[in-house]
C-alpha cells in the first residue's frame, strides 16, 4: 500500500509559489472530471463552492458537495475532492511563508475557529447575503491574482483576511477576538502544539496540564471555551486521526500501530479506536478500501 501522497508546494508547476488561486471548473475541466487520490497538503486550502455536487473526504470523514459552502483544508489534513458533475467555485492555496510575507501573523491563523486540524472538518454553510459576500471576496482575489497591479501580493492578503474574517464571524463559537494575541489564545496554541509533539506517548489532560502550569480543569475549559471540545476530546481526536492514517496508508499491523501511538496493549489500541468509530481497526480498514 502506497503512503498518502503529500504536495509540498502551493502550484506544483511554479517554483516560489506562495499563493494560488483557480476557478473549481477549471480544475475540473483540466483533470476530465476525474478525482485526485487522497492526499495532503503543506499549506492551506479553501474551497469556495458556489455549486457542486459529489463528496468531498477529509480525514476519513465524508461531506456532501452542495451549494453554497466553504471548506477549509489544514496542513497535514489528508483530503480528496470527489465530483459528479462540474463544479463553480474557487480553490485558494497559501502557506506560512505567504502570511509572513503579507503581514498576516502565524497566530491570527491560529485564532480563528476554521481550520480544524483533528477531528470533524465540516463545510462552514452560510446564509445567501454572507455567501455572496465571501464570494465577492474570492473573485476580488482571483481577478487581483490574474492581474499586473502593484502590491497585488499585499492586496490578495487584506482580501483573504477579510474573508477568513467573514467565515469566521458566521462560526458560533469563537467569534474573532481585537487582540488574537489574548492569554487564551497564546494558552490554545501551546497546547495544540505539545498535542503534536508528545500525542504518540501522552494521551492524559493532566500531562499537558501540568506542562502549562494549569490545572486540567481550566485547560479544558480554556479549549472548550475557544473551540466548543474540550482537551481531552481534542487529544483524542488527534490519536484517531492519526490511527485512520497508519490503518490506510501504511503496511503496519494493527499491533505495530498501537505501539506507535502509545498504547501498551493492542487491545487497549482496538477497543479505544472502536469506542471513537464503531468498527474496530480491521472493520475500518476494509470500509476504506473499498470505498
Amino acid at each position: 500500500m502506497n503512503t498518502v501522497k503529500t504536495y509540498k508546494k502551493v502550484n506544483s508547476e511554479k517554483e516560489n509559489v506562495s499563493f494560488w488561486i483557480s476557478k473549481m471548473e477549471d480544475i475540473y475541466t483540466k483533470r476530465n472530471g476525474q478525482a485526485d487520490e487522497p492526499h495532503r497538503h503543506n499549506y492551506y486550502t479553501v474551497l469556495v463552492v458556489n455549486k457542486a455536487k459529489g463528496l468531498h473526504k477529509i480525514d476519513f470523514n465524508t461531506y456532501e458537495l452542495s451549494n453554497q459552502q466553504i471548506f477549509f483544508v489544514a496542513p497535514g489534513q489528508v483530503h480528496q475532492v470527489i465530483e459528479t458533475e462540474k463544479s463553480l467555485g474557487f480553490v485558494m492555496t497559501f502557506s506560512n511563508h505567504f502570511l509572513v510575507e503579507n503581514s498576516i501573523p502565524i497566530s491570527f491563523i491560529e485564532s480563528l475557529n476554521l481550520f480544524q486540524n483533528y477531528g470533524q472538518s465540516p463545510p462552514l454553510l452560510p446564509g445567501n447575503e454572507q455567501f455572496a459576500k465571501i464570494e465577492d471576496f474570492a473573485k476580488s482575489i482571483f481577478n487581483l491574482f490574474n492581474s499586473d497591479a502593484t502590491m497585488k501580493c499585499i492586496s490578495i492578503g487584506a482580501f483573504l483576511k477579510l474573508l477568513l474574517i467573514e467565515c469566521n464571524n458566521i462560526c458560533a463559537i469563537n467569534p474573532i477576538e481585537s487582540d488574537i494575541d489574548s492569554t487564551g489564545d497564546n494558552l490554545i496554541r501551546t497546547f495544540k502544539k505539545a498535542v503534536e509533539k508528545n500525542y504518540k506517548k501522552e494521551h492524559s489532560t493532566t500531562y499537558y496540564a501540568n506542562g502549562l502550569y494549569i490545572t486540567p480543569d481550566h485547560l479544558n475549559r480554556t479549549i472548550k471555551a475557544k473551540t466548543g471540545k474540550t482537551a481531552k476530546d481534542y487529544i483524542q481526536a488527534r490519536i484517531i486521526t492519526e490511527a485512520k492514517r497508519l490503518l490506510y496508508f501504511s503496511n503496519l499491523s494493527n499491533k505495530e500501530i498501537a505501539y506507535e501511538l502509545g498504547f501498551t496493549e493492542p487491545a487497549n489500541f482496538s477497543a479505544f479506536f472502536k469506542k471513537h468509530t464503531r468498527l474496530s481497526p480491521l472493520n475500518f480498514k476494509k470500509k476504506e478500501i473499498k470505498t
